[in-house]
């Protein structure tokens, strides 16, 4: 779906009806105690099926759906729930709250639990605290730059976005929506990964394409070419080669170098930044009628070197409070806390670049390498715990905001004057978040203990234990070094608009069976219903036309395909009770 222009600003006539419109308030009274209720449902979902099964649901959707239920209530009292932009608050909120539970808080304190260092869980508690808000923080003063553009796919975003929508609107688009949606929850039932279809009909082309490729070669590569290219650590190097060349071009893009924008979801062609000089673009400045970025260079400078500096302070607070003081000397000391706010900034980068583009977000393998690396320095156990869940507090929540800033710039590009409405909606969504992180921080400590010490702990918390008390094979480090150069290679050739290096390595560890072909099919129904709708146009202005309504279209069908998975997902929370 290649968003289309917002009206532009009003005439100078029209300056008394200029005022921006005001977005509804995260705080208030019905709000935010909706808001709340939702959100310790959504963290008990997190917590529930992390422990028990291994995965975080996108609740996005769901959310969505259950604000537009409360909001037909014939109350007087829901009646503002009616409204798309609420909505989207409260779905912005309960989407935060399970992920933030499930990936930024019980994952990270589950490792020194199943270490056997129970009393480290509640400093490392805090530092993943830390970790969550300087997560959302980061993302909330960069979204919409050249780095992380809202153009761009977010295709979970797209798929809130299409659910609210469709409820807010009925008619064909609802109808659509429903089927698509029975066809998801259909397909996840019988085990087909119909996500992955529906994101394929959401995301940028190239990237998806690169992302598929990864998902056959793993699944196939065991039969084929009789190697378990995981167990191998193959996609790790690539990873590894890929991420570092992604860091280097994030920096690029921070220090304010000219290079096009990021080609929209469709992957057509990109726009000349119009923001280079750090301020923000007016609406209507970027190429093909899109609105320009409202967060220029120099603001992605200062977001990522603030998120750099108080990922450095959470790390100290973590070696303060988790006792390495005492237990390591001063050089090793300052090592160690420079490399965690290190691999916390590459973390939430790689994460949610792999987000925005495909979907899917890699954090338990980016974890891994950051364990691996470790190591590799022969950091000690208990630094290295505290280190593998530092950073795994990252990245989940970066990408999840990025989802539902994503549904919000779609639920107000219409709105006139444009730009004030879109800020002043993007911050009251960063404060339902806050609000949903904080439920699920109330909840993972009231429930943690329970859940551990029957058993319950998350499945990744326990590989990465496994991988430190085990140690690492010399030949892995040599593998990783050597599989890294064509990751970097890939990466560099398809640019930061494509980030193709890192999807096919995302794909390589995600590795769900089947969902390699339901990408690539879902790109081939894509590639083949596009050019299906162009025939008969006449020119370059009626074949965009035609594009838009096709993607238009597509997005409504993944957006269902999303939903019915998220829909099955919901219901995975009866097998884990």
């Amino acid at each position: 779906m290649r968003p289309t222009a917002p009206t532009g600003p009003p005439a100078a006539s029209d300056t008394d009806a200029a005022v921006p419109p005001r977005h509804p308030r995260a705080l208030e009274p019905v709000t935010a105690v909706l808001t709340v209720l939702l959100s310790v449902l959504g963290a008990l979902i997190g917590v529930v099926l992390i422990t028990s099964l291994g995965v975080s649901p996108n609740t996005a959707v769901i959310g969505a759906l259950v604000a537009m239920v409360i909001g037909r209530v014939p109350l007087r009292v829901l009646r503002g729930m009616r409204s798309p932009h609420r909505q989207n608050l409260v779905q912005s909120a309960v989407s935060g709250s399970t992920f933030a539970a499930a990936n930024s808080l019980m994952t990270p304190i589950a490792v020194p639990f199943a270490l056997g260092r129970t009393d480290l869980v509640w400093p490392m508690l805090g530092g993943a605290v830390i970790g969550l808000a300087v997560d959302s923080w980061v993302l909330y003063r960069v979204f919409d730059s050249r780095l992380l553009p809202a153009s761009n796919a977010w295709p979970a975003g797209i798929a809130a976005a299409e659910t609210i929508k469709a409820g807010d609107s009925g008619g064909r688009k609802a109808a659509v929506l429903g089927v698509s949606a029975l066809v998801g929850l259909v397909g996840a039932a019988l085990k087909l990964p119909t996500s992955a279809a529906g994101v394929a009909f959401l995301g940028n082309i190239w990237a998806l394409l690169m992302f598929g490729v990864g998902l056959l070669v793993a699944q196939y590569a065991p039969t084929v070419l009789h190697t378990d290219l995981s167990a191998a650590h193959v996609p790790h190097g690539l990873m590894i080669g890929a991420g570092l060349v992604a860091l280097g071009q994030a920096i690029r893009l921070m220090r304010g170098g000219r290079g096009k924008q990021p080609d929209v979801q469709g992957g057509g062609a990109g726009a000349e930044d119009a923001g280079a000089d750090g301020a923000p673009a007016a609406p209507g400045a970027g190429a093909a009628g899109l609105p320009g970025p409202t967060v220029g260079t120099g603001r992605l400078r200062r977001g990522l070197l603030e998120g750099m500096g108080l990922f450095l302070v959470g790390a100290l607070v973590v070696a303060l409070t988790g006792g390495l003081m005492g237990g390591m000397a001063p050089a090793a000391l300052a090592g160690w806390v420079a490399l965690a706010g290190v691999a916390a900034v590459a973390h939430q980068l790689i994460v949610g670049l792999a987000a925005m583009h495909s979907g899917w977000f890699p954090a338990f393998a980016v974890t891994l390498i950051v364990l691996i690396v470790g190591l590799f320095l022969h950091i000690p156990t208990v630094p290295l715990a505290l280190l593998v869940g530092y950073t795994a507090s990252t990245g989940p929540a970066f990408a999840d905001l990025g989802y539902d800033f994503k549904a919000g710039w779609l639920l107000r590009r219409d709105a006139v004057p444009w730009q004030p409405f879109e800020l002043d909606g993007r911050r009251q969504q960063y404060i339902a978040q806050l609000l949903g992180f904080g439920v699920a921080l109330v909840v993972v400590a009231v429930a943690w203990h329970s859940f551990f010490t029957d058993g319950r702990v998350p499945p990744v918390s326990k590989v990465y234990v496994t991988t430190i008390t085990t140690g690492l094979d010399p030949d892995v480090m040599r593998t990783l070094l050597l599989w890294a150069i064509p990751g970097a290679l890939i990466q560099l050739a398809g640019g930061s608009s494509r980030q193709l290096g890192v999807l096919l390595a995302t794909g390589l560890l995600v590795a769900t069976p089947q969902a390699g072909w339901m990408v690539l099919g879902a790109l081939a129904v894509r590639y083949g219903y596009v050019r299906w709708r162009r025939r008969g146009a006449r020119d370059a202005a009626e074949r965009r036309r035609s594009d838009e309504e096709a993607d238009n279209e597509l997005s409504l069908v993944g957006a269902g395909l999303v939903a019915g998975s998220s829909l099955n997902d919901l219901g995975q929370l009866t097998k884990a009770l």
